[in-house]
């Protein structure tokens, strides 16, 4: 990355380096919360209370206080969701459901909002093009995709011949 502060070696608390976004600040759903409020000096919990209501301001009470995803959520909501999609694709997928796919795959490493992640994932792209002839060629595929992040964090890798077993039929 261009930006010199994304290449900072400060670690935060869970043993992660903290990331930063474009304009220097912490990335908040880059970070754990508590890597994000140890890089923030501890004021997450102030400044995310200062943009809200008052629980007395909140209709009814009706409305649970609930932070923004940190990178740890973000990242198993979205891998999810990306597994069940897989799992979810045709057997034989027609040409549109197989570039409407690839396009999926590549608007959403460009919007998420985690932008050292988004970059990661334009790059395995770039260099693993999405296999989508089959829902065994994208489910494997993401697999693997899945297991580069897993590397990259100090996570056990899945084993990709089970991936059918965890997203698609069940562990029985």
């Amino acid at each position: 990355m261009d930006d010199n502060k994304s290449e900072s070696k400060v670690v935060g608390p869970s043993g992660r380096k903290i990331v930063y976004d474009k304009d220097g600040k912490p990335c908040r759903v880059c970070n754990t919360m508590l890597d994000f409020q140890f890089a923030t000096g501890g004021t997450a919990g102030k400044v995310a209370s200062s943009s809200k209501s008052p629980a007395s301001e909140i209709p009814n009470g009706s409305y649970a206080r609930i932070d923004p995803p940190d990178v740890e959520q973000l990242g198993r909501s979205s891998w999810t969701l990306l597994h069940s999609i897989a799992a979810r694709y045709p057997e034989a997928p027609s040409t549109t459901q197989k570039q409407e796919i690839k396009q999926f795959m590549t608007i959403f490493s460009h919007i998420y909002p985690c932008n050292w992640c988004a970059k990661d994932f334009e790059e395995f792209i770039r260099n693993n093009a999405p296999r989508v002839d089959s829902r065994e060629e994208l489910g494997r595929w993401l697999c693997e995709a899945h297991n580069d992040v897993n590397k990259k964090l100090g996570k056990e890798e899945f084993n990709c011949n089970l991936w059918t077993k965890r997203w698609v039929d069940g562990w029985d």
